[in-house]
């Protein structure tokens, strides 16, 4: 018995400076695609992105991490500096839901509870999955048909986070996705007005925002073991 309440007592010690551990919240921001159509600046937020978050803190330096995000995907060669896609002068706008899972990596120790650790830069690695409308068929805009897809992505990313008041904490996060796909801008090698680009170079989108998130939860030693 002894033993056990000296184990107990030990791990209280050892885990008391690490008091919450989830985190769930909001995030919001914009969004930008980077691929064969329009602006070729990497980080041009154009269109909102919003979504929820959810966190579980391992320990001060290492979180899981899921998200789930929306936005619209929108490009017009209009806004571009290379003159062939001005000339070619075609836009497009693509709905696009995502669901990441990852890890986020704090450069410093975290730990609201700790007035000298509640700021730290982080590291994202994460893998997502993300649903898009493509087009299949059709000559032009009045016969296009429409289909619904679902591929991955290869995330990662940077962050800052820093305690806000109470239980709350913000972030600011720029996160960019690799695809394995083309089509984001509904290019289609397959339909003559639809081929445009690199077919070898696969698209890109980024989020840049931040997030706003109510941390809670004590680790289980502190509930009472008997």
């Amino acid at each position: 018995m002894k033993k056990n309440i000296v184990l107990i007592a030990f791990i209280c010690i050892t885990t008391s400076s690490f008091a919450q551990i989830h985190e769930i919240g909001i995030l919001a921001g914009g969004s930008n695609y980077i691929g064969d159509i329009g602006s070729e600046y990497y980080i041009n937020p154009n269109s909102f992105m919003g979504g929820v978050i959810y966190k579980w803190n391992v320990n001060p330096r290492i979180s899981y991490r899921g998200t789930f995000t929306f936005t619209q995907l929108i490009a017009d060669d209009a806004n571009a500096t290379n003159q062939a896609r001005l000339n070619r002068g075609i836009n497009f706008k693509n709905s696009l839901k995502e669901l990441a899972l990852g890890l986020e990596f704090n450069y410093f120790e975290y730990n609201l509870d700790d007035f000298s650790k509640t700021k730290t830069p982080y590291l994202l690695v994460e893998i997502a999955a993300f649903n898009y409308k493509t087009i299949v068929s059709g000559t032009d805009e009045s016969n296009y048909e429409y289909e619904t897809n679902t591929s991955f992505a290869i995330p990662f990313g940077v962050g800052y986070k820093t305690k806000l008041f109470g239980d709350f904490a913000i972030a600011l996060e720029l996160k960019a996705r690799y695809t394995f796909v083309d089509n984001l801008d509904f290019n289609n090698d397959k339909i003559d007005s639809l081929k445009f680009g690199n077919p070898n170079s696969n698209d890109w989108y980024i989020f840049s925002g931040f997030n706003l998130v109510y941390t809670f939860g004590r680790p289980p030693c502190y509930s009472t073991p008997y």
